[in-house]
């Protein structure tokens, strides 16, 4: 009972209390990947979607080739950043950070034209992309900026 062990402070560690040995419950490395890894990835990933989906759904029908061609283009961006953001790559956490603000500063002003009903027409795509991109961003920027997202991706974007 008088002796101590440590748990490294980088691991992330999970205590199993089935089947202790010798007294003492087993300790086995934690794999899931932390929310706001998947967070992260999920967000920029579903805004891919999103992106392809407003842009087929403001397309006249048939939907030209062209069309589709710039949506997923512009989705590329998205799935390739939500990756990077899974893989844990450091350059793509500073990509998020710097799309994150882009798009804030984008939407407000789309959307205070929008409410100010300024002699322009919006296509419903904007303001269903600003309506979600607007808070998801406010919300997951102080995150990426943290010293906690730092810790989460070290990995550098050329190497293992």
């Amino acid at each position: 009972m008088g002796s101590t062990w440590r748990v490294p402070a980088p691991a992330i560690l999970r205590i199993i209390s089935a089947a202790p040995k010798r007294g003492r419950p087993r300790v086995t490395r934690y794999t899931s990947t932390p929310p706001g890894v998947w967070l992260s990835a999920a967000f920029f990933a579903a805004s891919g979607l999103l992106e392809i989906a407003l842009a087929l759904h403001d397309a006249p029908h048939p939907v030209p080739f062209d069309t589709v061609w710039q949506a997923s283009g512009g989705a590329l961006l998205h799935f390739l950043l939500a990756w990077g953001l899974w893989r844990r790559i450091a350059f793509c956490r500073s990509v998020a950070m710097v799309y994150c603000l882009a798009a804030v500063v984008t939407y407000v002003v789309a959307l205070g034209l929008a409410l100010a009903q300024a002699p322009l027409r919006f296509p419903s795509s904007v303001v269903v992309q600003s309506l979600f991109q607007v808070p998801s961003c406010v919300l997951l920027f102080p995150f990426l900026r943290s010293p906690a997202a730092s810790a989460l991706f070290p990995r550098p974007l050329f190497g293992p």
